[in-house]
């Protein structure tokens, strides 16, 4: 029963710690520079947006998509969990579905480079791997809106169909998006 209790509880514990940027201002009241000001109010700003204020980058996709080298893949509640802790929603609903894949992310880069194929929905838009990759897919089974948004993960081995969009400051051409595993 305790056990039981603490897993559920874990997902909620950290989503209560996510929203950094208001303890940092709110505990650092007196020293807060100008910057960290301007950073807490695009956090706001895009929080409470009606839709994305900026094009997808490098490192967002790798905080959404990428799963670590030394994740274990196959834990029960890894979309749930993973979701919650890397705070995954549409304007705090539920997304539907959502992929998490484990490939280093420069492999997963060299895609971009690919012949455009079909996407799942029919649009020729998207570059599949030329190897077959690990992933999980999520589904959502359970909730609205976070943070009680609750998953099924499915563990997949195939090729993955990703959206590539090119990033004006780095200048290359990134994964945007993860269609699916065939």
């Amino acid at each position: 029963m305790c056990t039981l209790l603490t897993s559920q509880s874990l997902p909620l514990l950290l989503l209560l710690l996510q929203p950094l940027p208001l303890q940092v201002l709110m505990l650092g009241g007196h020293g807060s520079s100008d910057e960290m000001e301007e950073k807490f109010q695009d956090y706001l700003d895009e929080l409470h947006s009606t839709g994305p204020t900026r094009p997808p980058t490098k490192e967002s996709f790798q905080k959404h998509v990428m799963l670590s080298p030394d994740y274990k893949l196959f834990e029960y509640h890894l979309c749930t969990s993973e979701m919650l802790t890397r705070n995954i929603h549409n304007r705090y609903y539920c997304r539907k579905e959502h992929f998490f894949l484990y490939i280093a992310y420069e492999e997963l880069q060299k895609t971009c480079h690919t012949k455009y194929v079909a996407c799942k929905n029919g649009v020729r838009k998207c570059h599949k791997t030329k190897e077959q990759i690990e992933g999980a897919y999520c589904a959502l089974k359970k909730g609205v809106s976070m943070p009680v948004c609750e998953y099924e993960t499915t563990y997949k081995k195939g090729y993955a169909l990703i959206t590539c969009r090119w990033q004006d400051d780095i200048g290359e051409i990134i994964p945007e998006y993860v269609n699916t595993i065939l």
